[in-house]
């Protein structure tokens, strides 16, 4: 037995199509009602993008802003990462009744990670040499300085993590080892995580790297 669904929220079916036919495979939407928040997704198109279907939840950023009561205002244009580290460009409008209830959202799931490719190949073809003098200021805290270390090291790589191979997470967790990143509290679950690998992955990578030392 199919459940009920709002018939509001059934208007905006079609939209969810539009949308999904206009911008391709790679641009994920879904419809939600919220009358169930377990079950909420009415229908979806393109779910391989956040590997989802109709079964299943919403996306924990879109639940916590439901539970905590934060849907006032539309979230435009937002960004995050898919369990493989994919790039995602995420925008989540929420659907309100007659009276101004909040009873369900249109949530729009973009994989920029190909955009992002293409883009990094035009900076290194747009590289006229110049480095840019970077100031240090004696203010910035030890995560911002972390979190800068790293994503340098994952920009030399030139590709998103969701395509790096094992060789180039154990290069940049090298290079990272040889600048002592790791020394710094926490700079091992840090970079796990943004490397998408278990903190045990991250030790394994340092004794490969150390042992020829």
């Amino acid at each position: 037995m199919a459940k009920a669904v709002h018939p509001i929220i059934k208007r905006y079916i079609p939209i969810v199509h539009g949308i999904a036919g206009t911008f391709g495979s790679n641009c994920e939407v879904v419809l939600h009602d919220f009358a169930d928040l377990k079950e909420s997704i009415v229908v979806i198109e393109n779910g391989r993008v956040t590997g989802r279907d109709t079964s299943s939840p919403m996306t924990d950023h879109s639940l916590q802003q439901v539970k905590a009561g934060k849907t006032e205002k539309d979230i435009i244009n937002y960004s995050g990462k898919g369990s493989d580290g994919r790039l995602i460009k995420s925008t989540t409008m929420f659907i309100r009744d007659d009276h101004d209830k909040v009873i369900g959202c249109l949530c729009i799931n973009f994989d920029a990670t190909e955009l992002s490719l293409a883009r990094n190949a035009l900076s290194a073809l747009l590289d006229f040499g110049h480095d840019d003098v970077k100031e240090e200021t004696p203010s910035k805290k030890i995560n911002d300085v972390l979190k800068e270390v790293v994503e340098a090291k994952i920009e030399e790589i030139g590709k998103p993590i969701a395509y790096m191979n094992k060789e180039e997470k154990v290069r940049v967790v090298q290079d990272l080892d040889h600048q002592g990143v790791f020394l710094i509290k926490g700079a091992i679950d840090y970079v796990a995580d943004i490397l998408c690998v278990s903190r045990y992955t991250i030790y394994n990578y340092l004794d490969e790297t150390r042992e020829g030392k």
